[in-house]
């Protein structure tokens, strides 16, 4: 690993940031954290990271992930209400793993998003990355559909999408949001870990 080309680029990207993307870079880096911790707070961290992101993506015109950010907004305060209101005789949402119909469900959430989202941004935007900008929405989509609804599986959604959106990122000249997402790898590995201790824990009180 080239490490001072990963130390040059970081240094590059705080060189470059503005003070609004070091904000939603500060929140999203809580909101995963929050995450992990299956704390309700990850929601309204969320919340103000994705509307600077929602504006930041339109500046560089990657519309499919500003759509992706308007997506979160109204997600995060669905699973806020989902988190906050369990099942009668449940104190909290407990996280589970998908049954066969939810793996159904969200390969073909991911298949249908990523061929609405490239038709549009191929045919009506001047977007110069349609399939990169395409897959890692629609990818995130389903993690954050599952997130909600507190499932294992969304941290595997999450690991892709943020894999594929470091060197999107990078190439758009967004350093500090890249390195963000190689650190969001990272959480998710973890935040996938914990989650599967979760998910074994609840189904022993079951």
């Amino acid at each position: 690993m080239d490490w001072q080309w990963i130390i040059e680029g970081f240094v590059a990207g705080l060189q470059q940031m503005t003070w609004l993307e070091g904000v939603a870079v500060f929140f999203g880096v809580a909101s995963v954290y929050f995450s992990m911790r299956e704390n309700i707070w990850v929601y309204p961290t969320g919340i103000i990271s994705t509307l600077i992101y929602v504006w930041i993506c339109l500046e560089v015109k990657l519309y499919a992930d500003m759509g992706i950010n308007a997506y979160y907004f109204s997600m995060s305060i669905f699973g806020w209400y989902v988190w906050t209101h369990p099942k009668e005789g449940k104190e909290v949402l407990p996280v589970t793993w998908l049954k066969w119909k939810g793996w159904l469900f969200s390969i073909l959430l991911l298949l249908a998003s990523y061929g609405v989202l490239y038709s549009v941004l191929s045919n009506f935007t001047d977007s110069d990355v349609p399939y990169w900008d395409s897959f890692t929405t629609s990818s995130a989509f389903v993690g954050m559909y599952l997130m909600a609804k507190k499932k294992v599986e969304n941290w595997i959604a999450w690991i892709i999408t943020d894999l594929v959106s470091v060197p999107l990122y990078f190439y758009k000249g967004l350093i500090l949001t890249s390195f963000q997402f190689l650190f969001f790898t990272v959480l998710a590995i973890i935040g996938l870990i914990a989650w599967i201790r979760s998910a074994k824990h609840y189904a022993g009180e079951a």
